[in-house]
């Protein structure tokens, strides 16, 4: 039987902002290291002491905030579901969280590695599983819904 290899599909921070609205210092994913359309993306985001929330977040004792890192994931999330050619030009936006668990602090100089499967989707609304790693072990678990919606100029 054979077996053929998927080829990789990266992008960088030029082309996550062709399909993302987010920017500083908003835009919380540096890289996405592989994605599948309409399936799944992964990531990462780089953690640096220059963060504007580590400014109080908090003095003497950083950590990213939770919220935070699943907007990362979200970010990651919305790649996947808004790189298909049907959704091109719209937003993802929030629509839930459930099940999320904190289980490592992130801290400057961690690399968050992102990854959003979509599990779910029913019109305009999906779900997806999400996990933020530090070194390959978990520091954020959750499910995310989400709505596609048109993007309204303004």
């Amino acid at each position: 039987m054979e077996t053929t290899e998927r080829t990789p599909r990266p992008l960088n921070c030029e082309q996550i902002e062709t399909i993302l609205p987010h920017r500083y210092p908003f835009a919380l994913v540096d890289r996405i290291t592989d994605h599948e359309p309409g399936q799944w993306a992964t990531g990462i985001k780089c953690v640096t002491v220059n963060e504007p929330f580590f400014c109080g977040h908090f003095p003497g004792n950083r950590v990213m905030p939770g919220v935070l890192i699943l907007e990362a994931l979200a970010q990651t999330g919305a790649v996947a579901v808004l790189s298909l050619p049907e959704n091109k030009g719209k937003l993802a936006l929030f629509g839930g969280v459930k099940n999320a668990r904190f289980k490592k602090k992130v801290v400057p100089g961690d690399v968050l590695e992102l990854s959003c499967t979509l599990t779910r989707s029913r019109g305009a609304v999906g779900m997806g599983e999400a996990v933020a790693k530090v070194n390959g072990k978990t520091a954020v678990v959750a499910e995310l819904t989400f709505a596609v919606v048109d993007a309204v100029k303004g």
